[in-house]
């Protein structure tokens, strides 16, 4: 055994590494503190069940968390029979609920009950992402350009249009919420799509919500808000 004089190799600061991490995590952070992981940990783990989203571009120090303790986060995570959906290419990380026809599984993750507009918003971005992917380009715009895609969902007949235009903004507030939208640095309104979009919103889906949404901008009625329109997104989103 090396003695605290002697200098130490390679394998020996990796030893000491563990055994520091092992002391860090069993410090514990407040009376009757039971937990086993680093206080870093506990954060991230919290921030993924809090949701919607680790986006490894805003949230660098958690990203690295992630990957770091991928293996613990998922390990805790089936605990609650939830699964831990990480897209390195894009830098996201997010929860699913664990689905079993084998174990009757308790469900925690809320669901994200989403109006007609704001499901007609993240449509819109959606496609704009996909868009965007196939030129190389990040899927940039503005508040205004939404709003502008909303209005194709006003009734002919809608004498509240100043309701209308609450709804809307409130959609694209819903959606910079939820971290689907992010303000680009040095700009006072463009904002990027964020990429998780692709995996909350996977493919199979696009198709399905655009048929309807391009029929119901058709009709008159179109409902404004709850009705059979709502969607879901597990928070995960």
């Amino acid at each position: 055994m090396n003695s605290s004089s002697e200098p130490l190799d390679e394998g020996g600061d990796a030893v000491v590494q563990s055994i520091q991490a092992l002391q860090e995590s069993q410090q514990t952070r407040f009376e009757g503190d039971t937990g086993q992981l680093t206080l870093e940990t506990r954060r991230v783990l919290v921030q993924l069940l809090a949701g919607p989203v680790v986006d490894g571009q805003r949230h660098t120090k958690s990203w690295e968390v992630v990957l770091r303790d991928e293996a613990v986060l998922r390990s805790r995570l089936h605990d609650l029979f939830l699964d831990l959906v990480l897209d390195r290419d894009h830098q996201v990380a997010f929860l699913r609920q664990v689905v079993s026809d084998e174990v009757d599984v308790p469900i925690l993750l809320r669901r994200n009950t989403l109006t007609f507009i704001e499901t007609a918003l993240l449509l819109f971005l959606r496609l704009r992402l996909t868009e965007a992917d196939s030129q190389g380009e990040r899927a940039v715009l503005s508040p205004q350009e939404m709003l502008e895609h909303l209005k194709v969902y006003e009734r002919s007949d809608n004498v509240d249009q100043a309701r209308f235009g609450r709804q809307c903004e409130a959609a694209v507030e819903k959606a910079k919420k939820l971290g689907l939208l992010r303000k680009l640095a040095g700009s006072n309104e463009r904002m990027e799509v964020s990429s998780a979009l692709k995996l909350l919103f996977p493919a199979e889906e696009i198709e399905r919500l655009t048929a309807a949404y391009e029929a119901a901008s058709k009709q008159e009625g179109v409902a404004l808000e709850g009705g059979s329109g709502d969607e879901e997104l597990e928070d995960d989103a």
